[in-house]
């Protein structure tokens, strides 16, 4: 491993010359410390200040896998198993998308169309690692939360992290691309999704990290037809929203007007574009 020994100190200047190889330093610096944390038990702080202290031969270990897959452009998320969403633990696998900061931003506007009257019917189209419909149920106790996904590893881990912060949310397979096998039998107030939307010409677009190691099912869509996920929820919410419920969407900001048009065309009223924190076209959302 040609660490010069097991302390602290050492390690960390070992491996942030590793990283740096091909990361930028601050953020091979956060990755590191991220690391460091997780296999030591110390805080920043105190790796900071014990930086002479050593680690065992199995944590050192530990540490030098996890850096050997950073060196693959591996996500620390997908590294550590685990990220934070809206303040919450979610435990993340290569099986469902890492939770974005964007992302947060629906979720944000849900709470506060939810707080007007808490007790609704919620739906979480695609749930993934269930981070909006959990983040939502943990903010709004009084909602009754229901989420779906056409993958059943994503539901095996959405459900693990229902249990990790204390949520009762209704789980069901199901593919929104077959209308025929909606056996779907209540109706909702609110319908929430972030659906597959970047188109595959797109990839040239993303970095190794996503292309690698998230799962493409989740990420993209056939540039023929960018908004097949929104068509099928727009049909959906015809059938399952009721009247006066609220739709929101996380779109792709190069077919926001697009986004707008066909939901529209659908028969939904007030449909509006909400920009995310960098200024760009993120979220659809309109009433039935």
């Amino acid at each position: 491993m040609e660490v010069r020994s097991n302390r602290i100190g050492d390690i960390r200047s070992h491996y942030k010359r590793k990283l740096c190889e091909i990361y930028e330093e601050k953020e091979a610096d956060n990755m590191l410390f991220m690391i460091l944390m997780e296999f030591t038990g110390l805080n920043k702080a105190g790796i900071l200040i014990n930086h002479e202290q050593g680690v065992s031969e199995s944590e050192l270990l530990k540490i030098h896998f996890a850096v050997k897959d950073l060196l693959k452009e591996k996500p620390i998320q997908y590294v550590l198993g685990k990220t934070e969403f809206y303040g919450l633990p979610f435990v993340v696998n290569s099986k469902v998308l890492i939770p974005r900061p964007e992302t947060e931003e629906i979720v944000a506007l849900v709470i506060e169309e939810l707080k007007l009257n808490p007790n609704q019917n919620v739906l979480d189209i695609g749930t993934g690692s269930g981070c909006i419909a959990i983040t939502i149920k943990k903010n709004i106790p009084e909602a009754r939360v229901v989420a779906l996904d056409v993958s059943d590893f994503a539901i095996e881990v959405a459900q693990l992290n229902a249990e990790i912060n204390e949520v009762e949310i209704g789980f069901t397979q199901l593919d929104m691309l077959f209308p025929e096998k909606w056996n779907v039998k209540y109706s909702y107030d609110v319908i929430v999704s972030n659906p597959p939307y970047v188109r595959k010409s797109e990839k040239k677009l993303m970095k190794k990290n996503v292309l690698d190691y998230e799962p493409e099912l989740a990420l993209f869509v056939e540039d023929d037809d960018p908004l097949i996920f929104y068509k099928a929820i727009a049909e959906f919410g015809q059938k399952h929203l009721n009247i006066g419920g609220k739709l929101f969407c996380e779109i792709n900001q190069y077919l926001s007007e697009e986004t707008m048009q066909l939901f529209e065309k659908q028969g939904y009223a007030n449909v509006q574009v909400k920009n995310d924190m960098s200024g760009n076209p993120r979220v659809i959302y309109c009433e039935k």
